[in-house]
């Protein structure tokens, strides 16, 4: 891990770090691949370089929120030379906040999350923690919901018709279907057929072309539209209809709904 003194005070390097999360790629995310260790003793120390990033004072509306934002960008900064891009995601709350339609809810934004230092740091941290647990969640079920390499066919479509709908229902789950949720729908979706092999460009356009307008903010799509979407995916992507006989792959069902389950 790179070692910080304290927040870099140029909040024009901050922003420089935070590019958009929908140019984001499984590869930079992949908990496999970024290692990251939380203890105690780290605890310690981010919280200290956190809480220098946080204003004595807050600016709030009369000064434009600048202090508070000048955190935000600051902690962003911290996040990303400490533990690499992914962090910089650690403020991707529902709704409308600092962006737009994450999972992150223990944060709203800079105007409304940055308050006192112990109280912004304790939020800070939490926030962090939330972002990866939600990757290692989205890890572990990529691989539970991965077609094996010798499915079948059918099967193989069974299984990508499966995964489509639980991980839509996962998504709806921790954004509560608030603004733009369909983009962190439209992001898992791409990162879990990338997980599996398939080239960027040709797994976006695949969920643009499932997706296709079928989902809005503020909108919980019905059941149906949701199994729609799994069923076009696996269409699309094996040419073969979903397995429907339940009595010989009951196996298939449980696999997925025991691991819904699990998780929530």
């Amino acid at each position: 891990m790179a070692q910080l003194s304290g927040c870099r005070p140029r909040w024009e390097y901050a922003t420089s770090l935070d590019t958009s999360p929908h140019a984001l790629t499984w590869a930079e995310l992949d908990p496999a691949h970024h290692p990251f260790v939380w203890d105690d003793d780290e605890e310690t120390r981010v919280s200290a370089l956190i809480k220098a990033c946080v204003p004595p004072v807050r600016s709030g509306y009369e000064g434009r929120w600048a202090g508070e934002l000048r955190c935000v960008g600051q902690v962003t900064a911290l996040f990303s030379e400490r533990y690499g891009s992914w962090a910089q995601y650690w403020n991707w709350s529902p709704g409308e906040g600092d962006r737009d339609g994450g999972v992150v809810g223990v944060w709203c934004c800079g105007p409304h999350s940055v308050t006192t230092p112990d109280e912004t740091t304790a939020r800070v941290v939490a926030a962090l923690l939330e972002w990866r647990d939600w990757l290692e969640e989205l890890a572990e079920r990529f691989a539970e919901l991965a077609p094996p390499p010798d499915a079948t066919p059918e099967r193989r479509s069974r299984h990508l018709e499966r995964a489509a709908v639980r991980l839509v229902t996962r998504v709806l789950d921790r954004t509560g279907a608030e603004s733009g949720w369909y983009g962190m729908c439209f992001l898992v979706l791409e990162w879990f057929l990338t997980s599996n092999g398939m080239g960027r460009a040709e797994a976006r356009a695949t969920v643009d072309d499932v997706i296709g307008g079928r989902f809005a903010s503020w909108v919980t799509p019905r059941p149906a539209v949701i199994d729609s979407v799994g069923e076009t995916l696996a269409v699309r992507l094996t040419g073969r209809l979903p397995y429907r006989d339940h009595r010989e792959h009951d196996d298939l069902e449980e696999r997925h709904e025991g691991g819904r389950r699990d998780r929530r």
